[in-house]
């Protein structure tokens, strides 16, 4: 176990951007943090406990370019786009998003493998922080994440005005190298009270104990014919806020873009919210919003673990509880539809 005073946490941000860019959690105003590139001089909040948007935009960012088009005469030339090679490191993600990840890899890691995604994967060193005391809207533990000792490269806590540093697996010791300068070492008596306080207020939070039960393959019929999404979804302004602010949603649009001398091909975020969502020739296949309402929930709580060994697509961050602006979030699907007889 090594540790590091929070007077030096500028050094070492600026030791761990000696092997490439640091994102850290960055407060733009009074209102909003996100996960921003470092540089000096960056007001940095290792305080938030949720960032506007995930850090799941480091890995899966909302526009990329993949492949352009030029024509001169009856000749087209296609440019490829060129995943991003260099190498960086996220600085205090929180357990929820860690395990974010985990869930994006099973979609962009499977066959045939995202290739601008695995290269940003493949050369990012993940960072994550301890939470302290888990907000109200929290309900990772639910879906069996610990955020007294998140998933990641390097684990840390902050304590007594130090910040503790692990290093967990090689990506994470090349890490500690760059900044070993700054380092001493310790025992893990800090840690372990710092985790025994996180524990405990998370067993006494209100959400703690959200009941998935119902929510199994085998169950999928039964749920996905309640009469209870036609109430859930009434309020619904389909207007995607849940989707955009959410670590594990994956959804994209293909679209071109005439920029007069070349066609842009680009992919940006889409939303199963939306009534335009994979529109094909003959229409949209979910035409009402109550279809579109369920689609989403259905898909994070019983389509998504049926294919992956039973992991939700959900990481309990909260976040949709405090962004939509008519306050309807998974976790109303979950006791509205949970408390239902089998």
């Amino acid at each position: 176990m090594k540790r590091v005073s929070l007077d030096k946490l500028n050094e070492l941000l600026s030791a761990l951007s000696s092997s490439g860019a640091v994102y850290a959690p960055v407060r733009r105003d009074e209102k909003d943090v996100y996960f921003s590139k470092w540089s000096e001089g960056s007001d940095v909040d290792l305080t938030v406990l949720k960032t506007s948007r995930s850090a799941k935009d480091l890995f899966f960012p909302q526009v990329e370019d993949i492949a352009s088009f030029k024509t001169e005469g009856k000749k087209i030339s296609v440019i490829a786009g060129t995943p991003d090679g260099e190498k960086f490191t996220v600085f205090g993600v929180r357990a929820c998003d860690a395990r974010s990840f985990s869930i994006l890899d099973k979609v962009f890691l499977a066959d045939p493998i995202d290739p601008y995604y695995k290269a940003r994967r493949d050369n990012s060193t993940v960072i994550t922080l301890a939470c302290p005391a888990p907000e109200e809207t929290c309900f990772c533990s639910v879906f069996s994440i610990d955020p007294s000792s998140p998933e990641g490269d390097v684990t840390t806590w902050i304590k007594d005005g130090f910040l503790y540093w692990r290093a967990n697996t090689d990506k994470g010791a090349e890490a500690e190298k760059n900044v070993s300068s700054l380092l001493e070492d310790c025992d893990e008596t800090a840690v372990k009270e710092a985790e025994k306080q996180t524990k405990e207020i998370v067993s006494k939070m209100p959400l703690s104990n959200l009941d998935l039960s119902r929510f199994t393959p085998d169950e999928l019929l039964p749920v996905f014919n309640s009469p209870k999404w036609t109430s859930l979804s009434k309020a619904c302004l389909g207007c995607g806020t849940c989707t955009f602010v959410c670590p594990t949603c994956q959804c994209y649009d293909i679209r071109d873009f005439d920029c007069g001398n070349k066609i842009q091909r680009f992919r940006c975020w889409d939303s199963c919210m939306y009534s335009d969502f994979t529109k094909m020739a003959h229409g949209n296949p979910r035409k009402s919003q109550v279809e579109r309402f369920r689609q989403r929930f259905m898909h994070k709580l019983i389509y998504f673990p049926a294919n992956n060994n039973g992991e939700y697509g959900c990481v309990g961050c909260g976040r949709c509880l405090s962004k939509c602006p008519i306050s309807m979030n998974i976790v109303k699907v979950i006791k509205t539809l949970g408390a239902e007889e089998k």
